[in-house]
């Protein structure tokens, strides 16, 4: 085997290196892909026959048309190019290539080379310049070699920003309902399959998603967090997609999709029930069939995540307004995992809030506080429309405007309305004051969001007004 000199990594005679990778939905492996194009019928089939009984799916081609149809209709995971092709060399097909996906290692294969044409090729983005004849078990050495270093940049990727990312504990408090809700989550995190968050504004969906990636097997891989809440049909598409070139007004370069960015790793869909309806179709895709097509783009692309979903509001009723497809429900609900409100665990109050105040103090750079015995009666009487996150925020105040190492309940200020009645449910109330109790609280979890609440409450936006009007909410 005869090399010119010109390759970017060098490898050793034995190594192990996984050649497969997990699909989401079946919990079995798929094998890497690799694009093969060689005009030399007998020398393709020994290349691809080696290659295939090592785990690989190749994809064959004979010449430049080929090529190009096989790699802008796939995601090969190395790309090995013969030079001299019928149509053209191997020269045409490296621009386009690394336009297409910039991280894809191209060895190019050649009988005619010299030192320029070499200097050429890794100029052009080959990754190695091989001599023909080459042995197919030195041929399938490097492609192996090429998917372990771009395996290892690809984990180098995600433990940087996973160094960044602060693991916090979803489980805090010894409440029946925290327990049962660790023990589910613990007999999930090491599957592929979707799972579904519900809970309330405020209550950790996006806490328990981080641990669930990081709990997972593919921690080692990208957590890519989107919130879906308010985006518009056209941004968020971009954003999960990606788009082309030209694709729309304002595309004046390709962009890469969060899918791509999260490619074998874990995509968190942060309020789902907020994706237009003229998304989720694409959404389906990915879950069910693994590819998706930039915006603009006519060519499926092969992607490989794991994906958690999160909502506060109740997707059965949005299936009934057609606002939320059911086959879409139906395929990221396979694990669903309800997380508690924190008015139903008061007994991890005092716990939960204690821990809080360590974080927040910490992060202030102020010694320790502590809550006094009435402080904590008073927390754990309130309805916690906010649940955890309105928690975190009065504590936070209460710090910010004392000096005092003990927080007394003169300390603690509320957000809600003082319409809202800050007891727990008295049963002789009058229906008046029940309905008063119930908008004002979902209106407050809604952060006054009239659209969200009406949709929460079940009624018509123009009820909900009548109703905040006639109890004096607005």
């Amino acid at each position: 085997m005869q090399y010119y000199g010109f390759y970017r990594h060098s490898y050793p005679r034995q190594y192990n290196v996984h050649t497969s990778k997990m699909d989401t939905l079946t919990g079995t492996f798929v094998s890497r892909r690799i694009l093969l194009v060689e005009d030399d019928d007998e020398l393709r089939y020994a290349y691809a026959t080696h290659l295939t009984a090592n785990g690989f799916v190749v994809e064959e081609g004979g010449n430049v048309a080929a090529a190009r149809r096989s790699f802008e209709a796939t995601r090969p995971d190395v790309a090995i190019l013969d030079y001299r092709l019928p149509d053209g060399t191997a020269l045409d097909l490296l621009s386009r290539f690394k336009e297409l996906e910039p991280t894809v290692p191209i060895i190019v294969l050649t009988g005619f080379g010299s030192m320029e044409l070499g200097v050429e090729l890794i100029k052009g983005g080959a990754e190695q310049c091989l001599a023909k004849p080459l042995e197919p078990s030195a041929l399938l050495m490097i492609v192996q070699k090429l998917v372990e270093n771009s395996r290892n940049q690809q984990k180098q990727l995600a433990n940087s920003t996973r160094r960044r990312r602060v693991v916090l504990n979803p489980f805090l408090g010894e409440s029946s309902a925290i327990k049962r809700l660790a023990e589910a989550a613990s007999k999930v995190a090491n599957s592929h399959s979707p799972v579904l968050l519900q809970g309330e504004t405020g209550t950790g969906k996006g806490v328990l998603a981080t641990w669930l990636h990081e709990n997972g097997p593919r921690a080692d891989e990208s957590f890519v967090d989107v919130n879906c809440a308010g985006l518009t049909k056209e941004f968020l598409e971009s954003e999960l997609f990606g788009h082309e070139k030209g694709a729309f007004t304002g595309a004046v370069n390709a962009k890469l999709g969060l899918l791509e960015v999260g490619h074998r790793g874990t995509i968190f869909l942060d309020e789902i029930g907020d994706i237009d309806v003229n998304v989720q179709p694409k959404l389906l895709k990915v879950v069910e069939e693994k590819k998706f097509r930039r915006m603009g783009d006519v060519r499926d692309r092969f992607i490989d995540v794991r994906l958690i979903a999160a909502t506060h509001q109740d997707l059965r009723k949005l299936i009934e307004t057609k606002v939320f497809r059911s086959d879409l429900y139906f395929r990221i609900s396979t694990v669903p995992l309800a997380i508690p409100p924190l008015r139903e665990r008061q007994d991890d109050i005092p716990f939960v809030a204690q821990c809080l105040l360590r974080r927040i103090c910490s992060d202030m750079a102020r010694p320790s506080a502590e809550l006094s015995a009435k402080a904590v009666e008073r927390l754990r009487s309130y309805y916690w429309p906010g649940n955890i996150r309105e928690l975190r925020n009065v504590l936070e105040r209460a710090l910010l405007f004392t000096e005092r190492p003990v927080l007394e309940p003169g300390d603690l200020a509320f957000e809600t309305s003082p319409a809202h009645p800050s007891d727990s449910y008295k049963p002789e109330w009058t229906m008046e004051e029940l309905e008063r109790f119930h908008i004002s609280a979902a209106f407050s979890g809604e952060n006054q969001n009239v659209e969200k609440t009406a949709r929460r409450l079940g009624i018509a936006k123009s009820t909900l007004y009548q109703k905040l009007k006639a109890l004096h909410l607005t």
